[in-house]
């Protein structure tokens, strides 16, 4: 299996290129290890997969997004703080599963997410 992320700028209508993400294994006592850390291509993705192979387990898992430094880079003037800095999202790897994609929406003020396929 894989787990793939795309992240899409609603502001602009365009892929979110340069955005900081993480992905943290969350344990069932609710602390987190950190798996990776990526950056999107100029299509708002990442390279390759966040998980594949032997390393798509069932569990839970987050991403955080790091939205806010992404704006200020586009030179978007923000509050201080932000709306929106880091925007967490987490979800669950169920047994059986082959791919999951997990795409956010977002803009300054607001964001949304689905299970992708």
């Amino acid at each position: 299996g894989r787990l793939t992320t795309h992240v899409l700028d609603t502001s602009s209508g365009l892929p979110a290129a340069d955005l900081d993400l993480t992905l943290w294994k969350i344990a069932a006592d609710g602390s987190r290890e950190r798996l990776s850390a990526h950056r999107t291509n100029p299509d708002g993705r990442v390279d390759r997969p966040l998980l594949e192979g032997e390393s798509f387990v069932p569990g839970t898992y987050e991403l955080v997004f790091a939205v806010g430094d992404y704006f200020r880079r586009r030179g978007l003037v923000l509050d201080a703080p932000p709306f929106l800095d880091e925007v967490p999202l987490r979800f669950g790897i169920a047994e059986g599963l082959t791919h999951l994609h997990v795409p956010l929406l977002v803009a300054p003020y607001g964001y949304s997410t689905y299970r992708g396929s």
